[in-house]
């Protein structure tokens, strides 16, 4: 079983009754998101479409399912979702299409997805419920292959891939809409989110899902390239961050980097998932080419900003997360593969 950290009193103020939507609300994010606001007190609303390449599952959800509201809502069903949305206090925005390679192979369906369905989900805001305050959750990908380390806000955006270029205007989007509209909105650009509930069946979600599996059925994974500085950041910090970029009026109309404390080579990463489970192994590949060409090589945040806007500080150390997310998957492996 998984333990939340206790929620801050000012937290308890801001969401205690408040009603509040989570769209990709049955992923690993949301899920975990939707608990910590169930113990809070909100009035939670979960929408999702379940697609069967996204990390949407019903099992995230299952010892909260009676104390939430759940739509089976595609996020380009506008007329649906916008039926959702009066009298919403908070919406956190976390549907979209993660897949990088997925982008390349189908941009339009990425593009509907990361691009068209956000703005028109912002323009129900801004004609049904322009007093929402919403958090959405963005990428670094937005960057592409850095000029420094660590990345901050001020350097230039190079999406590498259509995935990358969709997110972008995702994020332009809710800025300008605060900007012009006063719907305050806030952008948080993520970095390899991981920890308990998030897909592990393939590599879809993140390379440490399928990392996570090999290793708990006692088979290889493999590490691409292996040299590549990354850093991460466990689901309930992301949580924490999510809750105050909502809460904090400081954040409103702003766009954030987050990212983690510790940053290791992805060879560095797996011998330290091998020694948390007590056991395995991993091989080095060379890239795949499909793979390669859209790669961003080391990248690092600088979350400098976030932190001295919102107070946020990353409680969960990497050995901890990966040993945590182990102790899960071990229980509820069978929802996962």
């Amino acid at each position: 079983m998984i333990t939340q950290a206790s929620p801050t009193p000012d937290l308890k103020f801001a969401f205690g009754g408040a009603r509040v939507m989570i769209t990709g609300g049955l992923g690993f994010i949301g899920s975990t998101l939707a608990a910590r606001l169930v113990k809070l007190g909100s009035e939670v609303t979960l929408v999702d479409s379940l697609a069967p390449t996204s990390g949407a599952n019903l099992h995230n959800i299952a010892p909260i399912q009676d104390r939430l509201r759940v739509e089976m809502i595609d996020v380009r069903d506008v007329p649906k979702l916008g039926g959702l949305l009066p009298g919403c206090d908070y919406l956190f925005n976390l549907a979209g299409q993660t897949g990088h390679l997925e982008s390349m192979a189908d941009p339009i369906t990425d593009l509907d997805v990361n691009c068209r369905a956000q703005l028109a989900l912002l323009e129900s805001c801004r004609m049904v419920n322009p007093g929402v305050i919403v958090v959405f959750a963005s990428t670094r990908q937005v960057y592409g292959k850095p000029d420094y380390l660590p990345v901050d806000e001020k350097h230039p955006t190079r999406p590498p891939d259509v995935n990358g270029v969709n997110k972008l205007a995702g994020d332009l989007y809710h800025i300008l809409y605060h900007n012009v509209y006063g719907i305050r909105t806030t952008v948080l650009r993520l970095t390899n989110t991981y920890g308990p509930r998030m897909r592990i069946k393939d590599a879809r979600q993140t390379f440490i899902g399928i990392w996570l599996r090999r290793v708990l059925e006692g088979q290889p994974f493999e590490v691409w390239g292996g040299e590549q500085r990354r850093d991460f950041t466990y689901v309930d910090d992301a949580v924490d961050a999510l809750l105050l970029a909502a809460a904090r009026p400081n954040a409103k109309g702003r766009i954030f980097n987050l990212g983690g404390d510790e940053a290791l080579t992805l060879s560095e990463l797996g011998d330290l998932l091998v020694s948390a489970n007590g056991g395995g192994r991993f091989v080095v590949r060379s890239f795949p080419p499909e793979r390669q060409r859209i790669d961003i090589g080391d990248y690092v945040a600088d979350d400098n900003l976030f932190r001295g806007t919102t107070g946020w500080r990353p409680a969960v150390g990497i050995r901890e997360g990966l040993t945590r997310s182990l102790t899960y998957f071990r229980e509820h492996l069978a929802h996962y593969v």
